[in-house]
């Protein structure tokens, strides 16, 4: 299995690397607590059709290291331009889904575009979901604090109540079966207990509404009506008015787990978006 050496102290992250590699290169940036395995609906057909599919898995997640530090958003951006770098990729779709909004967003204001041609939010929290003076429609910052906490008491729990609602399976459509709602319990509860802790502390206060503005590459916003994650509004209707040159693409009775129920609908739109 592939590995590389973070940036920042050299925590060994895997990676994994699908298809062509003279493919138009599309780069998958993960969800919170999950690993690249997330993507399997969109990198296994994607590269079977000519694409080069490229993830990793953040530090704490999936078989990447775990460590104490590096959970802010500098240093997680560092560790996905890390590999940018060392594969030497250009002309880049990054496609991010949830946190890897907001991991994009630093990583290309605090590096550049010299390597990314565009971007995808895929139900995206960027710019922020947590209430403030610029985000009034925002969740009560103690709402989520207190989610936070009853995660850190009982994980397990936490993940196997959400799961549901994570993919609005009482919505028309939203077929997913047990089986597959059990495996993506059981792959959250691979990323480790400091990692989920550090991640939802910094999905807590985490604003890059200043930073959008700033990105000068298309961005597609692919978000669902019925994500409760990320609420639209707060999200990706403020992130497609920032962004000066956005597509906004809401998909009706969709979850947070969109790239799982509405895969091929998601697949057609980055196949449209990255050419």
């Amino acid at each position: 299995m592939p590995y590389f050496a973070s940036p920042v102290d050299a925590v060994r992250l895997h990676y994994v690397d699908y298809g062509p590699a003279d493919g138009p290169v599309l780069f998958f940036v993960n969800s919170a607590y999950l690993g690249a395995e997330m993507w399997e609906f969109q990198m296994l057909p994607l590269a079977a059709e000519g694409y080069r599919c490229v993830g990793f898995d953040r530090r704490g997640h999936g078989r990447s290291e775990d460590t104490w530090s590096g959970f802010d958003l500098d240093s997680l951006a560092d560790d996905l331009h890390g590999l940018l770098e060392l594969l030497d990729l250009r002309e880049v779709t990054l496609v991010g889904h949830s946190m890897g909004s907001v991991e994009i967003v630093r990583c290309l204001t605090r590096h550049g575009a010299g390597r990314v041609a565009r971007v995808v939010f895929v139900g995206g929290i960027a710019p922020g979901v947590v209430r403030s003076a610029d985000n009034p429609d925002g969740l009560d910052p103690d709402l989520v604090r207190g989610v936070n906490e009853q995660c850190r008491r009982d994980r397990a729990a936490f993940f196997a109540a959400g799961v549901d609602a994570f993919f609005a399976v009482d919505r028309p459509g939203n077929d997913v079966s047990a089986s597959y709602r059990q495996y993506v319990v059981d792959r959250a509860l691979t990323s480790t207990a400091h990692s989920t802790a550090a991640v939802q502390a910094l999905i807590a206060v985490v604003d890059v509404a200043p930073e959008l503005p700033k990105i000068d590459v298309p961005l597609l916003v692919v978000h669902g009506t019925h994500d409760t994650s990320a609420p639209l509004e707060p999200t990706a209707h403020r992130a497609a008015r920032l962004v000066p040159d956005a597509t906004l693409k809401v998909y009706d009775d969709a979850g947070h787990g969109l790239f799982v129920t509405h895969a091929d609908q998601l697949n057609a739109d980055l196949r449209e978006f990255a050419g």
